[in-house]
């Protein structure tokens, strides 16, 4: 298979990604999850997703749809890039192994599906908060716990984020 192939490859179905995942599981390898938009990779998601990788043996990454990422009042230009481009985008780094779509508000359900020995999310969030309702709780987690899994923290690159980058595209 040649490399576009095996880049294209990585973007899975959701029923797909359970069967890929539960395999990994049963050879003991740890499965690191982590979700989010990634409308314009930049250095803080790039940092972010290889130190997440670096958790685990196998990274992955729930993709919000482009319905989803509206859903969440990002801006009425969002997402910048369609979800099909994203998803191509995160495929092609190395260290992705695996990008699956999801189009609820939250990855709650995609998580329960795949079972994640680690899940990660940036150091925005709070992998100690166990109220659901808090801003910093980090959704899934304690359906990972439950599941003898982990929940685990990274600290993000200053001065990096879509917003800003748009921001200094439009000038503002």
């Amino acid at each position: 298979m040649r490399k576009w192939e095996k880049i294209k490859h990585k973007i899975v179905s959701q029923e797909e990604a359970e069967t890929i995942a539960s395999s990994w599981r049963d050879n003991e390898e740890d499965v690191v999850f982590t979700n989010g938009c990634f409308d314009i990779l930049h250095l803080g998601h790039v940092s972010y997703l290889g130190k997440a990788a670096s958790l685990g043996d196998y990274l992955v990454v729930g993709l919000n749809t482009d319905a989803s990422v509206k859903r969440q009042n990002k801006g009425e230009d969002r997402p910048i890039n369609d979800e099909d481009s994203r998803a191509l985008v995160l495929a092609s780094l190395e260290f992705v192994d695996m990008v699956i779509f999801f189009d609820n508000d939250t990855p709650k359900k995609l998580i329960e599906l795949l079972n994640p020995s680690i899940l990660v999310k940036g150091a925005d969030y709070d992998a100690e908060e166990e109220n659901e309702t808090a801003k910093s709780y980090i959704v899934g987690s304690k359906q990972v716990r439950e599941n003898g899994g982990s929940v685990k923290t990274i600290e993000l690159e200053e001065g990096y984020s879509t917003t800003k980058i748009i921001n200094t595209i439009k000038g503002s």
